[in-house]
Formats: C-alpha cells, sequence, structure tokens
C-alpha cells in the first residue's frame, strides 16, 4: 500500500510532519539525513556555511571535494549555473539519478561552487522532494556515510551511522543503492558511472560534439 492509498487523497502522508521538523532543524544549523532514490543522503542547509563545515567534519570529506546542491525543480538548479545547451539538453531526465557539474553563475555561494562549478541535482523521491520545498528549495547534500566507506543504502543503516541530527524516515519507498551518474558540463563527460547509462548521456549530447 502507497501512501497516499493509505492516508486517503488529500490527507498528508503520515511522514510529513518529520520532514518540518527536520526542516526546523536544517534552518537552525543542524545536519539531516534523508531518503533519495539511489542512496540515503546527508543535508545542510545552503545558507548555513557552519552547518556545511559540519557537513564535511561529520563525514571526514575533504575540505576540497564539493557537495552537491539537491534542487527541488529545474528552475532552482538553474539559479545557480551558467546556461548551457547541454544542461537543457540532459535537464530532461530530472527528477532522477543524474548530477551536472557546470559552471556556476555569478551569485551562486561560494563554498557551493569551490573551482567555479556547481553539482546540481533532483532527487526522484517523495520525502526528498518535500523536505526540499520545506526549506525552500535547494539543500547542500551528500551521500550518507563516513567518507571512503560505502552510502547508506536502508534507512536502518542510515539510522547506525549516527551521522544526521535527524534521520528520516523513508516514506516506505527503497532506494535504487546506486549512486547519481555524474556528468562534467559543458565537456559531456562522464565522471562518475551511476544509476543512467553512460550510453543514454551520450546520444542526448552527441549533436553537440
Amino acid at each position: 500500500m502507497n501512501e497516499q492509498q493509505q492516508n486517503g487523497p488529500g490527507r498528508a502522508p503520515a511522514w510529513w510532519a518529520q520532514v518540518q521538523e527536520a526542516a526546523r532543524v536544517l534552518r537552525d544549523g543542524g545536519v539531516v539525513a534523508y531518503p533519495s532514490e539511489t542512496v540515503w543522503g546527508l543535508a545542510a542547509h545552503p545558507s548555513r556555511p557552519d552547518a556545511i563545515r559540519r557537513l564535511y567534519d561529520l563525514k571526514g570529506r575533504a575540505a576540497d571535494k564539493p557537495v552537491q546542491v539537491s534542487c527541488v525543480d529545474v528552475a532552482a538548479a538553474r539559479a545557480l549555473i551558467r546556461p548551457s545547451e547541454a544542461f537543457e539538453r540532459l535537464a530532461p531526465l530530472w527528477p532522477g539519478p543524474l548530477t551536472l557539474v557546470t559552471p556556476a553563475a555569478p551569485g551562486c555561494p561560494a563554498d557551493l561552487a569551490p573551482g567555479g562549478r556547481v553539482g546540481v541535482r533532483l532527487p526522484d523521491h517523495p520525502v526528498a522532494r518535500a523536505l526540499l520545498e520545506a526549506v525552500g528549495g535547494t539543500l547542500a547534500t551528500t551521500s550518507c556515510n563516513p567518507s571512503g566507506e560505502e552510502a547508506a543504502a536502508t534507512h536502518a543503516q542510515a539510522l547506525a551511522m549516527g551521522l544526521g541530527d535527524l534521520t528520516l524516515p523513508d516514506g516506505g519507498q527503497g532506494t535504487l543503492g546506486l549512486p547519481s551518474t555524474v556528468v562534467l558540463l559543458p565537456e559531456g563527460r562522464v565522471l562518475r558511472a551511476g544509476a543512467i547509462p553512460d550510453a543514454q548521456i551520450e546520444s542526448l549530447l552527441r549533436e553537440l560534439t
């Protein structure tokens, strides 16, 4: 039974109140573990540099390795980047397991775009999307795991890692257990193989090369 069947039309899902609490934690500078369609993630509010630094500390992440920005819709992603045809060719794959690393817009915060590039993604999971809506459309995110270890693929694994101040439920929807495919733009080079096949990316960008 899915959430809509369980709660009935027009009723908020059972996890909705927890998402609102998670949004408060994020605005206050906390870190939240949340489900996506790929693997579990860790989020900090992009307006809180202190929270982003804590995200790095919790993971043991190298300071020169950027986090990505998860976005609620394509408009939120476009606001962070410099326009390109390559971006527009791949944007229809969203929401889904695709991260685009692309030149950042002048107004993109520097701690989200080290070296002038920002990684953007639109997750395809109801809990993640509800969380993004609750915080205004964007979050600084990374996978839920200590650096060098496998990312959490289940709610139990995310809880056991204990990296977030709050761990959201999965809403009854599991993960693929595969990371997102990461593509460097405008070059169109696949930086990390993932849930979207390289051949599909290459097909969409072929006419640009």
